[in-house]
């Protein structure tokens, strides 16, 4: 048997009689008037089949970090029921979201526009945000962390340093396929202290560019999968 937990934005989640979880994926989509953004705090838009393929980059993609040694709660997957296995990390905080940029682009720009072009390069640039509508998701500093009891010093350092890894990981394979990544944002939880990667690693997640020119979620993973 299994018992809804918790219903998200772009997943469901289900308490499982093993004591693991199982994430249900849905293809519905963060952004604004109908345009997507993995920087937006709110469903605004649906996309066929995003759930799926989004499971299927996740899995993928777990399963480079677990090849590079980086710890994450994903355990299986079934690409016919749109659902992951996942072990019972505990998040950080209510929700946090680590954001790693590469490129200056979306609400990075629209914040510092006045000190920097855009695409302009940002060296996997790390910044955590709550994941709150209704304070519009605010940046929290690593002192903020600390203050609030959220986190504490080593558990930030073992998140930035996998966030930045785990961004490499997705650039290299992003590269191999004649793209780059901009920015990508993870979630990550922790199991008796250290720190695990959850959540997932999708298209829905992540801003992708070609030739310069932005990539939807869905032609990213045709062109991904190809």
């Amino acid at each position: 048997m299994k018992e809804l937990v918790y219903r998200g934005k772009t997943k469901d989640v289900f308490s499982l009689d093993n004591g693991n979880y199982e994430l249900k994926f849905k293809d519905d989509c963060t952004g604004k008037d109908g345009v997507f953004d993995p920087g937006e705090n709110a469903v605004g838009l649906t996309i066929e089949g995003v759930g799926k393929v989004n499971l299927r980059m996740s899995v993928y993609f777990f399963e480079l970090c677990k090849a590079a040694g980086i710890k994450t709660h994903y355990v299986s997957a079934n690409l016919d029921d749109v659902t992951m296995e996942v072990l019972p990390a505990k998040p950080f905080g209510k929700g946090l979201e680590v954001i790693c940029r590469k490129k200056a682009v979306g609400s990075f720009l629209r914040r510092y526009s006045e000190y920097i072009e855009e695409g302009a390069d940002l060296n996997n640039y790390v910044e955590m945000t709550f994941k709150n509508d209704e304070k519009g998701d605010p940046l929290v500093t690593p002192d903020g962390l600390e203050a609030l009891g959220v986190m504490t010093p080593a558990q930030y350092t073992a998140v930035k340093e996998m966030t930045q890894k785990i961004t490499d990981i997705v650039d290299d394979e992003m590269k191999k396929r004649g793209m780059a990544l901009y920015d990508i944002k993870f979630e990550f939880g922790y199991v008796d202290d250290e720190v695990f990667l959850i959540d997932e690693i999708a298209s829905g997640n992540m801003r992708v560019y070609k030739d310069g020119e932005y990539v939807a979620p869905m032609d990213l993973s045709e062109i991904f999968f190809a």
